[in-house]
């Protein structure tokens, strides 16, 4: 995982690349990002085309700030990328070929996994109802 220029890249390579003593908080960082359904609709949203937000509201059923409070964290963590066009700002994914592949990478894990994700005591659906 490296940063440039406030963009997150993501490096994959050897099996040492990923030691225990590499630095994950850039990839926390990035997963975090990603941990919000919200975000993941967003950004599955935005993997059919480029969207203004009025056009998100409506299609994922969010309120205008809470739309525009997540797509500003996806941005912030270079995900996404706007363009202004009058008076609206035009988001689309500014790093999709990755994402898409890092998201299919999850779809097959998942598969593998099965519940075992949802079920786990730690980060599992139970979990995110704990203080």
């Amino acid at each position: 995982m490296t940063m440039k220029d406030g963009a997150v890249g993501v490096e994959l390579g050897t099996a040492a690349d990923l030691s225990a003593e590499a630095d994950p908080a850039a990839a926390v960082c990035l997963f975090r990002s990603l941990a919000d359904p919200a975000r993941l609709a967003i950004l599955r949203h935005l993997a059919l085309g480029e969207h203004r937000v009025v056009d998100l509201t409506t299609h994922l059923g969010l309120a205008q700030s809470t739309t525009s409070a997540h797509l500003a964290c996806l941005r912030d963590c270079g995900l996404v990328s706007s363009r202004t066009v009058g008076r609206s700002s035009i988001y689309t994914l500014a790093v999709s070929g990755e994402l898409m592949d890092l998201l299919g990478a999850a779809e097959r894990l998942l598969a593998v996994t099965g519940d075992a994700v949802a079920l786990c005591p730690t980060s599992g659906y139970d979990a995110t109802d704990r203080p």
